[in-house]
């Protein structure tokens, strides 16, 4: 019986330990460039998102380049970019998911990770057609970072 509930507890722990690791990309991040934060989140489908929260310039700039024309008068400020991420535990990855570039009105596959150990630093690799090794890559910093 003591056998029985140590695998039970264990089992809770490691899934408690696995939604811990997943959640950590949830919150506030800054694009390198400093001039645009992301507010990533969880919604109630177990997935991640992300909106524009914060311009540094031009606080109601529209999405100007979005090949829909019925979209381009949307603003930027709000718009949401990242979409249906998971989290794979395995590599440590949220994948399947797509983002949004408002500076060239494409989006991109792509994959999200953290770079090393560092929890504050995020890679994300965006793509087409599959073919990662097409894909370009950005960091964002995460913003509590910077208030260090």
């Amino acid at each position: 019986m003591r056998r029985f509930l140590l695998i039970v507890c264990s089992l809770f722990l490691f899934q408690f330990i696995m939604l811990a690791q997943e959640d950590e990309l949830c919150g506030y991040w800054l694009t390198l460039k400093g001039n645009t934060q992301i507010q990533i989140y969880k919604a109630a489908n177990g997935k991640f998102y992300g909106k524009v929260v914060w311009l540094r310039y031009q606080k109601d700039r529209l999405d100007l380049k979005n090949p829909d024309e019925n979209l381009r008068t949307r603003k930027i400020l709000g718009l949401q970019i990242i979409n249906n991420f998971v989290y794979n535990p395995g590599s440590k990855t949220w994948e399947k998911g797509t983002i949004y570039d408002p500076e060239n009105g494409k989006t991109y596959n792509c994959n999200i990770w953290f770079d090393g150990k560092r929890k504050d630093i995020l890679k994300l690799k965006g793509f087409v057609l599959g073919m990662k090794f097409l894909g370009r890559e950005a960091i964002w910093i995460r913003e509590s970072l910077l208030k260090k």
